[in-house]
């Protein structure tokens, strides 16, 4: 009965060892590929959807809702910026920016009757009356997300 020892043994424990490497090495990389290619045909995917309902996503807000929370559940932010890809694409980047400045300006033209301090139902009675043209597209969702967006310049204006 031979026992594994010795020199010879040490070699070829080493010699196994860097195969099992290199060949996990290898099914590490084929799995990185196959993760990346998922991921460019879901990207392709979506970006059909949304070009597909671009309008819907703009003028429905439950269904704009909707498509943050599905996009969200994967870690994409169509809403992250006015300035990158889905805010080309879909043109929401604006919105919310647009919204967060009609919520501030109703909030400052409020506070001396509420101090500060809005319901959300009153704000967007404010947000409806405030705007140029008829505005039925807002819901507490998208003022959420619109003053989230406006955080960047500090916890002056909060959801409560």
């Amino acid at each position: 009965m031979r026992r594994n020892v010795g020199i010879g043994a040490i070699n070829k424990q080493r010699i196994v060892k860097e195969k099992l490497t290199q060949k996990g090495n290898e099914i590490a990389e084929l799995q990185l590929q196959q993760v990346s290619q998922q991921m460019d045909v879901f990207k392709h995917s979506l970006e059909e959807f949304a070009i597909k309902y671009k309008t819907e996503i703009r003028k429905n807000p439950e269904f704009r809702a909707r498509f943050q929370v599905m996009c969200s559940k994967i870690g994409v932010d169509p809403l992250a910026s006015s300035k990158g890809f889905w805010a080309q694409l879909l043109g929401v980047g604006d919105f919310y920016y647009e919204l967060g400045v009609q919520i501030v300006e109703v909030c400052l033209a409020t506070r001396p009757i509420n101090g500060g301090i809005i319901t959300m139902e009153d704000l967007v009675a404010n947000l409806e009356k405030s705007s140029g043209k008829t505005r039925k597209d807002v819901q507490a969702d998208d003022i959420i997300r619109a003053i989230g967006k406006l955080s960047v310049l500090g916890q002056y204006l909060i959801v409560i």
